[in-house]
Protein backbone atom coordinates (compact mmCIF):
# COMPACT_ATOMS: atom_id res chain seq x y z
CA UNK A 1 0.00 0.00 0.00
CA UNK A 2 1.11 3.54 -0.68
CA UNK A 3 2.04 5.57 2.39
CA UNK A 4 1.58 9.31 2.82
CA UNK A 5 3.00 11.71 5.35
CA UNK A 6 0.75 14.43 6.74
CA UNK A 7 1.89 17.28 8.95
CA UNK A 8 -0.35 19.55 11.06
CA UNK A 9 -0.84 23.11 9.90
CA UNK A 10 -1.99 24.10 13.39
CA UNK A 11 -3.58 22.97 16.64
CA UNK A 12 -6.92 23.60 18.31
CA UNK A 13 -7.08 25.36 21.68
CA UNK A 14 -10.43 24.17 22.97
CA UNK A 15 -12.46 24.31 26.20
CA UNK A 16 -12.80 20.51 25.99
CA UNK A 17 -9.89 19.14 27.98
CA UNK A 18 -11.13 15.54 27.91
CA UNK A 19 -13.17 13.46 25.47
CA UNK A 20 -16.06 13.21 27.94
CA UNK A 21 -18.65 15.96 27.32
CA UNK A 22 -17.53 16.78 23.77
CA UNK A 23 -20.66 17.01 21.58
CA UNK A 24 -20.90 14.19 19.05
CA UNK A 25 -21.17 16.56 16.10
CA UNK A 26 -20.16 20.19 15.44
CA UNK A 27 -22.46 23.16 16.07
CA UNK A 28 -24.63 21.30 18.60
CA UNK A 29 -23.11 23.58 21.27
CA UNK A 30 -22.95 27.06 19.67
CA UNK A 31 -21.14 28.59 22.67
CA UNK A 32 -18.21 26.16 22.36
CA UNK A 33 -15.50 28.61 21.30
CA UNK A 34 -11.94 27.77 20.30
CA UNK A 35 -8.81 29.00 18.57
CA UNK A 36 -6.96 27.37 15.72
CA UNK A 37 -3.34 28.40 16.26
CA UNK A 38 -1.20 27.94 13.16
CA UNK A 39 2.24 26.34 13.21
CA UNK A 40 5.08 28.79 12.63
CA UNK A 41 5.50 27.78 8.98
CA UNK A 42 1.94 28.95 8.26
CA UNK A 43 1.86 32.07 10.44
CA UNK A 44 1.53 34.48 7.53
CA UNK A 45 -1.72 36.32 6.77
CA UNK A 46 -1.31 35.33 3.10
CA UNK A 47 -2.42 31.78 4.01
CA UNK A 48 -5.87 32.99 5.10
CA UNK A 49 -6.37 36.00 2.82
CA UNK A 50 -10.08 36.13 1.92
CA UNK A 51 -11.13 33.54 4.49
CA UNK A 52 -13.34 36.04 6.35
CA UNK A 53 -15.64 36.09 3.32
CA UNK A 54 -16.86 32.67 4.49
CA UNK A 55 -19.08 32.17 7.54
CA UNK A 56 -18.16 28.50 8.06
CA UNK A 57 -15.15 26.28 7.46
CA UNK A 58 -14.41 22.59 7.13
CA UNK A 59 -11.60 21.41 9.40
CA UNK A 60 -9.82 18.16 8.58
CA UNK A 61 -8.12 16.82 11.66
CA UNK A 62 -6.47 13.85 13.33
CA UNK A 63 -8.12 11.88 16.14
CA UNK A 64 -4.86 12.16 18.03
CA UNK A 65 -5.96 10.47 21.27
CA UNK A 66 -7.41 7.36 19.64
CA UNK A 67 -5.40 6.95 16.41
CA UNK A 68 -2.77 4.74 18.09
CA UNK A 69 -5.48 2.36 19.33
CA UNK A 70 -6.07 1.04 15.82
CA UNK A 71 -9.36 0.66 14.01
CA UNK A 72 -12.34 -1.65 13.98
CA UNK A 73 -14.54 -2.79 11.10
CA UNK A 74 -17.62 -2.63 13.33
CA UNK A 75 -18.46 0.11 15.84
CA UNK A 76 -21.37 0.95 18.16
CA UNK A 77 -22.81 4.40 17.30
CA UNK A 78 -24.04 6.35 20.37
CA UNK A 79 -27.13 7.39 18.38
CA UNK A 80 -28.21 3.75 18.50
CA UNK A 81 -27.70 3.52 22.25
CA UNK A 82 -24.43 1.63 21.85
CA UNK A 83 -26.41 -1.58 21.29
CA UNK A 84 -26.15 -2.00 17.52
CA UNK A 85 -23.08 -2.47 15.34
CA UNK A 86 -22.45 -0.59 12.11
CA UNK A 87 -19.53 -0.60 9.68
CA UNK A 88 -16.98 2.04 10.58
CA UNK A 89 -17.29 3.63 7.12
CA UNK A 90 -21.05 3.99 7.70
CA UNK A 91 -20.38 6.12 10.81
CA UNK A 92 -18.27 9.02 12.04
CA UNK A 93 -16.63 6.91 14.74
CA UNK A 94 -13.10 7.81 15.85
CA UNK A 95 -11.55 4.35 15.40
CA UNK A 96 -10.76 4.68 11.69
CA UNK A 97 -7.91 3.25 9.58
CA UNK A 98 -6.34 6.69 9.09
CA UNK A 99 -7.77 8.42 12.15
CA UNK A 100 -9.00 11.42 10.13
CA UNK A 101 -12.08 13.45 11.06
CA UNK A 102 -13.86 16.47 9.63
CA UNK A 103 -15.86 19.20 11.27
CA UNK A 104 -17.87 22.13 9.88
CA UNK A 105 -17.49 25.07 12.29
CA UNK A 106 -18.33 28.76 12.38
CA UNK A 107 -15.59 31.31 11.71
CA UNK A 108 -15.78 34.18 14.20
CA UNK A 109 -12.68 36.04 13.11
CA UNK A 110 -8.98 36.08 12.28
CA UNK A 111 -6.29 37.16 14.74
CA UNK A 112 -2.74 38.14 13.84
CA UNK A 113 -0.57 39.40 16.68
CA UNK A 114 3.20 39.51 17.14
CA UNK A 115 3.76 37.14 14.24
CA UNK A 116 1.22 34.60 15.48
CA UNK A 117 -1.81 33.69 13.35
CA UNK A 118 -5.05 32.18 14.68
CA UNK A 119 -8.64 31.61 13.60
CA UNK A 120 -11.39 32.26 16.14
CA UNK A 121 -14.07 29.55 15.91
CA UNK A 122 -17.34 28.50 17.52
CA UNK A 123 -19.60 25.46 17.53
CA UNK A 124 -16.56 23.21 17.73
CA UNK A 125 -16.52 19.56 18.78
CA UNK A 126 -12.76 19.07 19.06
CA UNK A 127 -10.52 18.11 21.95
CA UNK A 128 -7.91 20.59 23.10
CA UNK A 129 -4.67 19.98 21.22
CA UNK A 130 -6.30 18.42 18.15
CA UNK A 131 -3.92 18.61 15.14
CA UNK A 132 -5.51 20.30 12.12
CA UNK A 133 -4.44 18.87 8.75
CA UNK A 134 -6.30 21.20 6.39
CA UNK A 135 -8.96 23.93 6.16
CA UNK A 136 -11.49 24.38 3.38
CA UNK A 137 -14.28 26.97 3.06
CA UNK A 138 -17.82 25.69 3.50
CA UNK A 139 -19.76 26.24 0.26
CA UNK A 140 -23.55 26.27 0.84
CA UNK A 141 -24.48 25.66 -2.82
CA UNK A 142 -22.31 22.53 -2.93
CA UNK A 143 -21.99 21.27 0.64
CA UNK A 144 -25.61 21.69 1.74
CA UNK A 145 -27.82 18.93 0.31
CA UNK A 146 -31.40 19.44 1.58
CA UNK A 147 -32.69 16.26 -0.06
CA UNK A 148 -29.97 14.00 1.33
CA UNK A 149 -30.87 11.17 3.73
CA UNK A 150 -28.74 10.02 6.64
CA UNK A 151 -30.04 6.67 7.82
CA UNK A 152 -29.93 6.24 11.59
CA UNK A 153 -28.51 9.79 11.99
CA UNK A 154 -31.11 11.53 9.81
CA UNK A 155 -32.18 14.09 12.41
CA UNK A 156 -30.39 16.42 14.79
CA UNK A 157 -29.92 14.65 18.13
CA UNK A 158 -32.28 16.11 20.70
CA UNK A 159 -32.84 15.30 24.34
CA UNK A 160 -35.43 16.42 26.86
CA UNK A 161 -32.72 17.13 29.42
CA UNK A 162 -33.13 20.23 31.57
CA UNK A 163 -30.46 22.08 33.56
CA UNK A 164 -30.46 23.96 36.84
CA UNK A 165 -27.70 25.46 38.99
CA UNK A 166 -27.30 25.28 42.75
CA UNK A 167 -26.94 28.51 44.73
CA UNK A 168 -23.25 27.76 45.17
CA UNK A 169 -22.76 27.18 41.43
CA UNK A 170 -24.59 30.44 40.62
CA UNK A 171 -22.32 32.36 43.00
CA UNK A 172 -19.24 30.77 41.44
CA UNK A 173 -20.50 31.70 37.97
CA UNK A 174 -21.26 35.30 38.97
CA UNK A 175 -17.62 35.73 39.98
CA UNK A 176 -16.58 35.16 36.35
CA UNK A 177 -16.32 38.02 33.83
CA UNK A 178 -17.76 35.67 31.18
CA UNK A 179 -20.70 34.69 33.43
CA UNK A 180 -23.47 34.57 30.82
CA UNK A 181 -21.42 32.84 28.13
CA UNK A 182 -20.10 30.22 30.58
CA UNK A 183 -23.55 29.47 31.96
CA UNK A 184 -24.95 29.03 28.45
CA UNK A 185 -21.99 26.88 27.46
CA UNK A 186 -22.41 24.53 30.43
CA UNK A 187 -26.17 24.30 29.84
CA UNK A 188 -25.74 23.50 26.15
CA UNK A 189 -23.20 20.77 26.91
CA UNK A 190 -25.40 19.12 29.54
CA UNK A 191 -28.55 19.29 27.39
CA UNK A 192 -26.71 17.10 24.89
CA UNK A 193 -26.50 14.44 27.66
CA UNK A 194 -22.77 13.62 27.38
CA UNK A 195 -23.12 10.40 29.36
CA UNK A 196 -22.34 7.06 27.68
CA UNK A 197 -25.50 5.39 26.37
CA UNK A 198 -25.42 2.62 28.99
CA UNK A 199 -25.31 5.23 31.77
CA UNK A 200 -28.25 7.16 30.32
CA UNK A 201 -30.39 4.03 30.58
CA UNK A 202 -29.99 3.85 34.36
CA UNK A 203 -32.79 5.28 36.49
CA UNK A 204 -30.91 5.98 39.71
CA UNK A 205 -29.49 9.44 40.42
CA UNK A 206 -25.87 9.73 39.25
CA UNK A 207 -23.05 12.20 39.90
CA UNK A 208 -20.50 13.34 37.31
CA UNK A 209 -17.61 15.72 36.79
CA UNK A 210 -15.96 17.23 33.72
CA UNK A 211 -13.35 19.80 32.76
CA UNK A 212 -14.41 22.76 30.62
CA UNK A 213 -11.89 25.52 29.98
CA UNK A 214 -10.08 26.00 33.29
CA UNK A 215 -12.98 24.77 35.41
CA UNK A 216 -14.05 21.54 37.05
CA UNK A 217 -17.82 21.17 36.76
CA UNK A 218 -19.76 18.82 39.03
CA UNK A 219 -23.40 17.89 38.52
CA UNK A 220 -25.98 15.24 39.26
CA UNK A 221 -28.42 13.60 36.87
CA UNK A 222 -31.84 12.54 38.07
CA UNK A 223 -34.01 11.24 35.26
CA UNK A 224 -34.05 13.97 32.62
CA UNK A 225 -32.70 16.71 34.88
CA UNK A 226 -29.11 17.92 35.32
CA UNK A 227 -28.32 19.89 38.47
CA UNK A 228 -24.96 21.68 38.51
CA UNK A 229 -23.60 21.66 42.06
CA UNK A 230 -20.10 23.14 41.76
CA UNK A 231 -17.97 25.15 39.34
CA UNK A 232 -14.42 25.34 40.61
CA UNK A 233 -11.44 26.90 38.84
CA UNK A 234 -8.52 24.53 38.39
CA UNK A 235 -5.26 25.55 39.98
Amino acid sequence: MDAYQLHPIGYIRSPYKQKFAIPRQPRLVPDAKARLEFCQEFCRPDFVRGIEDFSHLWLLFRFHETADKGYSALVRPPRLGGNERKGVFATRATFRPNGIGMSAVKLEGVEYKQGKLALLLSGIDLLDGTPILDIKPYLPYSDSLPDASAGFADTRPETEMTVSFSEQAEQQLHALPQYEQMKNFISQVLKQDPRPAYKAQKEASQSYGMSLDDFNIKWTVDGLHNHVTEIKQQK
